[in-house]
């Protein structure tokens, strides 16, 4: 050890050395706040970059282009003994060319699919349900096809050369000839949350998903909530502290880390290959999504028994309650808060996952929303995946309007967390 004379002491505490050592330290201070700064600016940066550019693309699913037609539903065209099997298109043809007539360039089939392909289908069902419209005209309002649905949000350039451009320029004249009627209306797009899917851009909608989606974690947190409170019940409160509990307590840690794309595959064999379940299903879904929270479940609710003060413990085994009842009465109801958080979180990670859900083929084209579990059905993040590897131009803003949907719901369960813990929460 080296010795500090007196005068040696005094100038390490007090003289130049010792400012040196300040200046020193402070600088390293100011390093790590502006490292710390720079960290903050760039994870906002790039997350205002990713929601920017996702409701740059979106908002623009989010309205549709309609359009207000009268259909002549003439003797000629109706089947009078089967309504439904009447010659609804060529009624759709004969409005368009009543509405839009001596257009130069563009023939009468053109003009009839400016409209979404379920025109007909509305008009069929409109007069299916009224027979007495049969010889009167129908007025419906209808969503335009997609390139018309397009070139009304500016998405499509005008001044593009004709051979580039998806619509031509007849077909553009017949578009501004229908807007100068006042025909032409763009509403809120409700449709994109009560229909499902279809392979019409201005008709696909994220039902199906959504509820695809609701059965899905239905079915997980029926599963993975009650055993996961009560295998860390077992583990924290009732088990041997042993070689075996620390083998399953690491095992647990480790399931917890696993890529759920393993647990895809777990499911694909077991659920789908050995017992035959339906592939497709939200019910199949959620057990598969049931086993990836379970480790998140019951790492949270053990570090939430482990946060309850042994005082609670001691105080109820000293007025004669039971370990069950210490556990059951007491215990649990105050680790509760901590608890439903991590059940949340791990919720709002299940219904994020794409990979599990794939590999059970959850990514299958449903044009209509599940009424049981154990209907095909997809999800959101698979509808996601669908509509993204789609190469219609319409399916690109409905692509960025489900991943905000997404996010707006994952945002959501994260504030119920944040709420349940700040509002329930005991400090000891």
């Amino acid at each position: 050890m080296t010795d500090i004379t007196p005068e040696s002491s005094s100038d390490h505490w007090t003289g130049a050395r010792a400012a040196a050592n300040v200046k020193k330290r402070h600088r390293s201070e100011l390093y790590l706040q502006a490292g710390g700064i720079a960290a903050l600016v760039i994870a906002f940066t790039m997350l205002f970059i990713l929601v920017s550019s996702l409701v740059s693309t979106g908002w623009q699913a989010f309205t549709q282009t309609h359009a207000k037609i009268d259909f002549p539903v003439t003797q000629e065209r109706v089947n009078a003994g089967n309504l439904e099997r009447s010659n609804w298109r060529a009624m759709v043809q004969d409005a368009m060319v009543a509405t839009l007539p001596d257009i130069p360039g563009v023939d009468e089939r053109q003009l009839a699919i400016m409209l979404s392909n379920n025109a007909q289908f509305r008009l069929r069902d409109e007069v299916v349900a009224n027979p007495s419209l049969v010889g009167t005209t129908v007025v419906l309002t209808v969503p335009l096809s997609d390139p018309y649905d397009q070139l009304n949000k500016g998405l499509i350039d005008r001044t593009t050369d004709e051979e580039f451009r998806r619509l031509k320029d007849a077909e553009i004249t017949a578009f501004d000839a229908l807007v100068s009627s006042g025909r032409v209306s763009k509403p809120f797009n409700w449709a994109l949350f009560n229909s499902a899917d279809s392979r019409f851009p201005e008709l696909a909608g994220l039902r199906g998903a959504l509820v695809g989606s609701f059965y899905t974690l239905l079915v997980c947190f029926a599963l993975a909530f009650p055993i996961g409170i009560g295998a860390a019940v077992y583990l924290e409160e009732f088990a041997p502290k042993n070689k075996v509990s620390d083998i399953i307590e690491i095992n647990i840690n480790n399931l917890a880390a696993v890529p759920s794309v393993v647990f895809g595959l777990l499911a694909l064999a077991v659920f789908i290959g050995w017992f035959g379940m339906p592939r497709s299903a939200p019910f199949v879904g959620g057990l598969t999504l049931a086993l990836m929270t379970l480790p998140t479940i019951i790492i949270a609710t053990r570090a939430a028994l482990k946060a309850v003060p042994p005082s609670i413990r001691e105080a109820a085994l000293g007025v004669g309650a039971s370990k069950q009842q210490v556990v059951f009465h007491h215990v649990l109801p105050l680790a509760m808060p901590g608890i439903m958080t991590g059940t949340i979180i791990g919720l709002a990670q299940a219904l994020g996952e794409t990979a599990p859900l794939l590999l059970i083929g959850m990514n299958a084209f449903i044009t209509a929303a599940p009424g049981t579990p154990f209907d095909s059905a997809t999800a959101l993040p698979t509808q996601i995946f669908i509509w993204a590897d789609s190469p219609e131009r319409g399916f690109v803003s409905r692509t960025s309007a489900a991943i905000l949907v997404l996010l707006g719901f994952l945002v959501l369960m994260n504030a119920v967390a944040i709420f349940l813990r700040s509002k329930f929460e005991r400090k000891w």
